[in-house]
């Protein structure tokens, strides 16, 4: 992908408009192929990695592409030993599927019939295989017959020596994958989040279990030439975390997963064309991460600002329940507060309770004279809703979660997010006729 830079040269020239152009519109051969299969790769790692992860089995996929090197390595000692072309890529990829295979019965097998975990097992299949795997190439590279020199490089993968066949393999792999999933997606998603529903309803939940893992030694298998096996976990289980992100339904999760995947690829395929010696699968490694960065930083789905601005906006609203029931609770006796008398209902800092007044004011809920402040009629009623409201939630903790009436929370929030319409009204039967509980707005309706 980097023609016409010497393997000696080790200077960096930024790449030119022109350059950078050709890259973009695949005009190379080479790069065509490796970015157009790195992109399919990326889409059927998404949809994979997304059940997956779902599943809470991340570090499957690190254990399978660690069970292939074995496959590898025995698949060409055996083509080598019948006097075939030891390096046929059909050949190795076969030998590294059906060693996939076996570590995905392995460690169903040990999950199932011993107390071991998920973890144990997939620890005990991830070291042992990818032990084998290292001994039987190193037997490999002393065979008489037969070249095994390159066999290492599906451990980091080598995407430039990709061909246009293995562009269109990896594709048709996708295109299949992709309808696999949408045919099994209400199974796949009920094995996912509770398989023992599923097993209620009569499905198959062992085959289906066996399936999903198939589909996944699959993808590890086609991604063994372009990232390598020690980064094709980073493919399945990158794009669909940061998927989660940004959706919630499994539909969307699917969709957002494959388009990540499938940007990761291109742009690091991209990258890689434009940055001589840069090899392209830890690159395409390095662009996902990235884009789980700015997802988990700026994902609308529990992202850190969102997160952030969801506490401020939280904070903000119950600070004014707050000064609103320490002024109703003052103005229930006169109806003028001067400041220090609501500051002092609650031991707050001046500063704070200005500027809460002062929120009130601009919200028309409190007018003020002089030093003296009063709720205004919308002010009223929404301090008699909020007053209502803690009452209801501290009957609540009283008649039903069983605390002591000296133990329950004084700054305790709206409960219209809490608490069903039969509660509300076995709360309001508790409570009886107190008129403070008077609300003019139906319980929830502001949520």
């Amino acid at each position: 992908m980097n023609a016409g830079h010497s393997i000696s040269d080790v200077s960096f020239v930024f790449p030119t408009a022109e350059q950078i152009w050709r890259v973009l519109v695949l005009e190379e051969y080479n790069t065509r192929v490796v970015i157009l299969g790195v992109m399919a790769l990326g889409i059927a790692a998404g949809i994979v990695g997304t059940f997956l992860l779902l599943r809470k089995r991340a570090l499957t996929a690190d254990a399978l592409s660690h069970a292939t090197l074995p496959g590898i390595t025995v698949a060409f000692m055996v083509m080598v030993g019948l006097g075939m072309q030891g390096k046929s890529m059909f050949g190795l990829m076969v030998g590294a599927f059906i060693f996939g295979c076996v570590g995905v019965l392995l460690i169903l097998g040990i999950r199932r019939t011993t107390i071991l975990k998920d973890d144990a097992a997939i620890g005990i299949v991830l070291s042992v295989l990818f032990g084998l795997g290292l001994c039987l190439l190193r037997l490999a590279t002393e065979m008489p017959t037969g070249n095994a020199a390159g066999l290492n490089g599906f451990i980091f993968g080598k995407a430039s020596s990709m061909v246009a066949g293995d562009t269109k393999a990896i594709s048709i792999v996708a295109i299949c994958i992709g309808v696999i999933v949408l045919t099994l997606r209400k199974e796949f998603t009920a094995l996912c989040f509770d398989e023992k529903f599923g097993a209620a309803q009569g499905w198959p939940i062992l085959r289906l279990d066996i399936v999903l893992m198939s589909l996944v030694a699959i993808v590890t298998v086609i991604a063994l030439q372009s990232v390598g096996l020690v980064l094709a976990v980073a493919m399945l289980i990158v794009p669909a975390a940061s998927a989660r992100y940004w959706c919630t339904k499994i539909g969307s999760l699917l969709l957002v997963s494959a388009l990540i995947g499938c940007l990761g690829g291109w742009l690091g395929g991209v990258v890689s064309a434009l940055v001589p010696r840069m090899p392209t699968g830890p690159v395409i490694v390095l662009v996902c991460g990235g884009w789980f960065v700015f997802s988990f930083i700026f994902g609308p789905v529990n992202g850190i600002v969102v997160r952030l601005w969801k506490v401020w906006r939280l904070n903000r609203r119950v600070a004014m329940q707050h000064i609103l029931r320490a002024m109703f609770e003052v103005s229930s006796e006169d109806t003028l507060c001067n400041f220090e008398s609501i500051a002092n209902t609650r031991s707050w800092p001046q500063t704070q309770v200005k500027r809460l007044l002062s929120r009130l004011e601009r919200h028309r809920f409190a007018t003020r004279k002089g030093n003296c402040w009063s709720l205004t009629a919308l002010g009223m009623a929404e301090a008699k809703r909020v007053v209502r409201n803690h009452r209801l939630w501290e009957t609540y903790l009283i008649n039903f979660a069983d605390i002591a009436p000296n133990h329950v929370d004084r700054d305790a929030d709206m409960i219209e997010h809490v608490l069903g319409t039969s509660m509300v009204e076995k709360l309001e039967a508790l409570l009886g006729n107190d008129p403070i509980t008077t609300s003019p707005h139906p319980l929830g309706e502001r949520g």
